[in-house]
């Protein structure tokens, strides 16, 4: 076990302390899965919606973050409950984790692909962007979040004895992918990645932002098209700090040494849990064409629904 894991190894959470974290990380996963549920319930419901390239870019993220929220929190909570797990089933949830947490800034560069044909190309925006293609390109980017992490675990298979995999470990990156050259690959693969989706974005939300003020009429819709641009902009950053996040945790490791599991704890929010509350805001709520359908099936709109049909019917 690495320098990392040993670290944690060293010290634990007093009791309270790790109850704590687990309610809060458990309260978040009940609130996050509610949301996310109702939003691929209104999705799967109505036509209209998985007909349109846009919605099926966005409920593909919003499934691929409830299960990366479910497998990040699970191994949350089994370190504190049985600490060390076999690193077979340790393979399966970090690659998982891992492959989900890479695909979202994929995703939302697709995302603002999509957002400035429709805006800057209208014309040919039902050309360029099918349903077909919204499913190729789904297919392309778990192509390419999968293929450059699941080398970790060829190179683990040919390393490590078939004993090593029957081992139980604290589930960390690490403390089961140990070869040094994993560490470098990773490194210049999430270099790539960043300055690949961050230049994406970049380069269509200012051409979008400037579409956006040039059409518009009236200041409020200018303002909502910067502001919509702004919390995608927000979402991306958060997700382009899974990228960097190993190295910045180091760091924080040497100014505030000794507070290495209140450093990861609060990289984990910030990290992990945060960007997920982005993607129902942005389209689940900002978005009228999909509130119109989401607020029917939250629990306090039935009420209301239940009671204006009540009303009706005694005035008839």
């Amino acid at each position: 076990m690495n320098s990392t894991g040993a670290s944690q190894l060293l010290g634990r959470d007093t009791f309270s302390t790790a109850f704590a974290k687990n309610f809060i990380v458990v309260l978040v996963w009940v609130l996050l899965s509610y949301i996310n549920g109702t939003v691929v319930v209104t999705f799967f419901r109505h036509q209209i919606f998985y007909e349109d390239p846009r919605y099926i870019l966005f409920i593909h993220m919003v499934i691929n973050d409830a299960v990366q929220l479910t497998v990040t929190i699970a191994l949350f909570v089994v370190s504190y409950t049985l600490y060390t797990i076999s690193v077979s089933v340790c393979c399966f949830f970090i690659l998982v984790a891992v492959f989900t947490t890479r695909s979202t800034p994929v995703n939302l560069a697709g995302m603002a692909i999509e957002r400035y044909i429709a805006i800057c190309h209208p014309l040919h925006h039902s050309q360029i962007c099918t349903v077909r293609r919204a499913y190729i390109l789904i297919g392309v980017i778990w192509f390419v979040s999968v293929v450059p992490d699941i080398t970790d675990l060829f190179v683990t298979l040919a390393k490590e004895p078939l004993s090593f995999f029957q081992t139980t470990v604290f589930c960390l990156r690490p403390n089961v992918f140990k070869d040094p050259m994993l560490l470098y690959k990773r490194q210049a693969f999430d270099g790539i990645y960043f300055s690949l989706v961050f230049l994406t974005l970049l380069s269509t939300y200012l051409r979008i932002m400037c579409t956006a003020r040039a059409l518009s009429t009236e200041k409020n819709s200018a303002k909502r098209a910067t502001n919509t641009i702004l919390l995608h902009g927000v979402q991306l950053i958060m997700c382009m700090l899974s990228y960097v996040s190993p190295s910045v945790e180091t760091v924080l490791h040497i100014v505030f040494p000794g507070r290495i599991l209140e450093i990861r704890f609060a990289n984990y929010l910030i990290v992990y849990i945060l960007p997920r509350f982005l993607s129902p805001i942005i389209y689940g709520v900002r978005d009228k064409k999909f509130r119109k359908y989401l607020k029917r099936y939250f629990v306090f709109n039935r009420h209301q629904v239940d009671t204006k049909a009540e009303c009706k019917n005694i005035d008839e």
